[in-house]
């Protein structure tokens, strides 16, 4: 499939394009504010490496979905292992090497699973590789330590291995493009929407002690553009399927926007409880990687399983592509 053949769809078009021009708006407005010399200089710095960011960052998530299904799953599999590291090295997983490296082999397995289209070593994975986390380091006789290095390691796996890796396996559907642009947007705007309705209604924290900077505001309008967005968008998807209903694209619209909310301050735990700010420094303004991206951790299996049971993915698709003999 050619790149310009990656286009057929509208959504896909109007995504991208809204995308280029949200960027191009930012940038004259934050070129204008500086040129003014509205805020501070420690506003426009922040704002300028944020942009900067966004500038690198929305290339590399859109241009694998763009590319085809084996990009997909390959940027999938890297952002998988990217978190894990970040991950291990503010959790201290990384002084058990061999939970660690177990998370490592389930992270690859269940992203050959999608890129073999095999759905049932895909679903068996899940259970299977807990398994073997649960008593892989019981042969070392150490079992000082072992509740958290276990603990810590199927969390993980159930994070960047199974969560993330639903976003690989709906790559196998022809009609991935728009439904993967569709969540990308989602967890990005997010953040963007709480962050503005917080700012601009203020009011009482959501929960102060999780996340000082979240409002209550800022959560209810960001849950109020985010389901309302993917209503909106997801009608031109699935039109004409059991999911094209007005209602089910709003409750397809409302989990998807607590589901981002939600992982967004699962992290947030994750940090207040080790004590640190952020995850990784890796991006300019945003943190780690996995600061940026913690949303699609609960998206990707929530947005699967609920399209799935409606649609289906890669149903009319060749299967076993690589076991199949």
């Amino acid at each position: 499939m050619t790149l310009a053949a990656a286009f057929d769809h509208p959504v896909t078009v109007g995504i991208v394009g809204a995308t280029a021009a949200a960027l191009a708006a930012a940038g004259a407005t934050i070129g204008a504010m500086t040129l003014a010399g509205r805020g501070s200089p420690e506003l426009r710095r922040e704002l300028w490496l944020r942009l900067g960011s966004w500038c690198v960052l929305l290339p590399l998530m859109m241009g694998p979905v763009l590319l085809g299904r084996e990009w997909v799953i390959g940027a999938v599999t890297l952002l998988g292992l990217a978190c894990l590291r970040e991950f291990d090295r503010a959790t201290g997983l990384f002084r058990e090497p061999l939970t660690a490296a177990l998370v490592v082999l389930g992270i690859l397995a269940v992203n050959f699973a999608a890129l073999d289209h095999w759905y049932g070593f895909f679903v068996a994975l899940w259970p299977l590789t807990v398994g073997v986390i649960g008593v892989g380091t019981i042969p070392l006789d150490r079992p000082a330590g072992y509740v958290q290095r276990t603990a810590l390691g199927l969390l993980a796996y159930m994070l960047f291995g199974a969560g993330l890796a639903h976003l690989s396996f709906m790559a196998n559907d022809p009609g991935y493009r728009p439904i993967l642009l569709l969540l990308l947007m989602t967890a990005a705007l997010s953040d963007v929407a709480a962050f503005t309705f917080g700012k601009v209604i203020g009011g009482p924290k959501l929960l102060p002690a999780t996340s000082p900077n979240k409002s209550v505001s800022g959560a209810l309008g960001a849950l109020a553009v985010t389901t309302l967005l993917v209503a909106g968008i997801s009608r031109s998807i699935f039109a004409g399927t059991a999911l094209g209903q007005p209602h089910w694209l709003l409750a397809l619209g409302l989990v998807i926007g607590v589901a981002a909310q939600a992982g967004d301050l699962m992290l947030s735990s994750m940090k207040r409880d080790i004590g640190i700010k952020d995850m990784g420094t890796i991006i300019p303004g945003h943190g780690g990687v996995l600061d940026r991206f913690n949303s699609l951790l609960l998206v990707a299996p929530a947005a699967f399983h609920i399209i799935a049971y409606f649609v289906g993915f890669g149903l009319g698709a060749p299967t076993r592509l690589i076991t199949g003999g």
